[in-house]
């Protein structure tokens, strides 16, 4: 083995390298650079409390939705046209919603936003394992790889502070332009030209329409509870619908003679189960905590967005601290064991989170619940790729990390909705600094209760496992784990790349600890 990376005739390796590091960090920086300036986007497009929410919504929704989809059309239709038309996409998108003028006009750039990630993730991420397929080149593509997916998550709401107070919102939205021209410039020079479309069984373009529409609309359902009841007519025919949809997705699945998004029989594996509820729900919870503490330090404490930004840094790098944490303790306890644990502990986070008050401090109402819910999110991401993939067939182990991916980013769509929709019910038509506090904080303690659930269900669902012994704890030092995130659906070869809060990636290299039946 030479450490040389083994990639197509014409590609430039090292290019291809710096493309999807700029595509990575650019994903990952979207995923969290838009909170801390929602304050300045409502009240500059006019968006009401509940409607705010659909800024989230729209990107996650398609960006999950749409996940599974775009792997299998990197997979069919060569990495490089899907990773150029998701770059394309992508940049097209960021550069309409900065010029937005209508709330309307913002919600529909994220939503084609959320296509374009769906494309462009698992594409640069199958062109990189495709490039560097072994050897100490491939060490280093995941490790540049795995530290701007880092930084992508923990600088992002620092640098959408920065933005947001000095230059505008709308930067938000533009920063991602010349990250996009700069990827595509990289990719179209880099990148060998793909082979001819692969014939054979085509993507299941349906059941992904089928799925994100009955998604979004079930949730387009819950967030409008604030204008209709829940008992309405209205509210009843569109979550009748929105049922309706997921119900004709599960059909689909079934019966497709194209190739299935997911197989269903998937679901059956108890540890594939339990570890996508336990996604969703988490999931749900964090996505909500974002958006209540970024409103709560700008509305209530009147903190400006560059310091919010600041402000929200401890809650990253506790996410990476916990993440390293789950790496060690990973060959003393069973992936279970820490799930439980760190569930416990970010729901004992967000239960403090739930104490805020309108005279609060930073230190004692953000910074101490901060330390502890993203140190035990954090030791929750290694473990539950671990779960999802346990007793996976080696060809569908892509399915299974790019589904997992989806049920955390459909999480917190749903979660956001619920959430939001409780604490715009309490705070009520009033939006005086008390009531906006008020509806915050139970935002934030249901977000515990939905943390507790998920620590049920691994309680109940998953399998109890017995704890390593001192030749698996010796037998792969090295192995890293990294966290959920979108994956292609090709199945390359393992990795051993440490990850962050955030992104893409195929199913980490298990230490043997982790690869006994959950």
């Amino acid at each position: 083995m030479t450490g040389r990376p083994v990639s197509e005739p014409g590609a430039r390796p090292g290019l291809i390298l710096a493309a999807v590091a700029v595509v990575q960090f650019m994903v990952s920086l979207d995923l969290s650079v838009v909170n801390v300036g929602l304050p300045r986007i409502a009240a500059g497009l006019g968006f009401g409390a509940a409607g705010l929410t659909w800024v989230i919504h729209a990107y996650a929704l398609t960006f999950g939705g749409l996940l599974l989809l775009g792997g299998k059309a990197a997979d069919r239709y060569g990495r490089r046209r899907v990773l150029l038309l998701g770059l394309g996409l992508f940049g097209l998108a960021s550069l309409a919603g900065g010029f937005a003028q209508e709330p309307g006009h913002l919600v529909a750039a994220r939503a084609v936003q959320g296509i374009g990630a769906a494309a462009l993730a698992p594409a640069a991420l199958a062109l990189l394992t495709a490039t560097f397929p072994a050897g100490r080149a491939r060490v280093r593509a995941f490790g540049v790889w795995s530290a701007v997916n880092a930084a992508g998550g923990a600088l992002g709401v620092l640098i959408g502070g920065l933005l947001t107070e000095y230059a505008s919102w709308r930067w938000v939205m533009f920063v991602n332009v010349p990250m996009a021209v700069c990827a595509l410039a990289l990719a179209w020079r880099a990148v060998a030209a793909d082979p001819p479309p692969v014939r054979g069984g085509r993507p299941d373009v349906l059941g992904a329409v089928l799925a994100t529409s009955g998604m979004t609309l079930l949730v387009f359902g819950v967030v409008r509870t604030d204008q209709y009841a829940w008992t309405s007519p209205v509210t009843l025919a569109t979550l009748a619908v929105a049922a309706a949809l997921l119900a004709a997705f599960v059909h689909v699945e079934r019966t497709t003679t194209r190739e299935p998004l997911v197989r269903l029989g998937l679901f059956a594996n108890r540890s594939v189960a339990g570890a996508n509820a336990f996604i969703l729900l988490v999931g749900a919870a964090m996505a909500s905590a974002f958006y209540f503490l970024s409103l709560y330090l700008q509305q209530v404490l009147g903190t400006g967005p560059a310091l919010t930004g600041i402000m929200f840094l401890p809650f990253a790098l506790g996410v990476i601290a916990g993440s390293a944490l789950a790496v060690k303790l990973g060959y003393r306890l069973a992936p279970r064991t820490l799930l439980v644990i760190g569930g416990l502990l970010t729901a004992t986070g967000f239960a403090w989170f739930g104490l805020i008050s309108p005279d609060g401090a930073f230190t004692t109402d953000v910074l101490g619940p901060s330390i502890l819910a993203s140190t035990g999110f954090g030791l929750c991401l290694a473990p539950v790729v671990s779960v999802a993939t346990a007793g996976v067939a080696p060809h569908e182990t892509g399915i299974a990390s790019g589904l997992l991916n989806s049920s955390r980013q459909i999480g917190a769509s749903l979660g956001l909705a619920a959430l939001g929709t409780a604490a715009h019910n309490r705070t009520g038509r009033t939006a005086t600094p008390e009531a906006l506090n008020d509806g915050y904080a139970l935002g934030l303690t249901l977000g515990a209760v939905l943390l507790l659930a998920a620590v049920l269900i691994a309680l109940a669902v998953l399998r109890r496992s017995s704890p390593p012994s001192r030749a698996g704890q010796a037998g792969e030092p090295d192995a890293h784990p990294t966290p959920p995130a979108p994956a292609a659906t090709s199945d390359p070869p393992p990795i051993q790349a440490a990850g962050g809060p955030a992104g893409a990636t195929r199913p980490p290299a298990r230490p043997r600890a982790w690869s006994r039946r959950d």
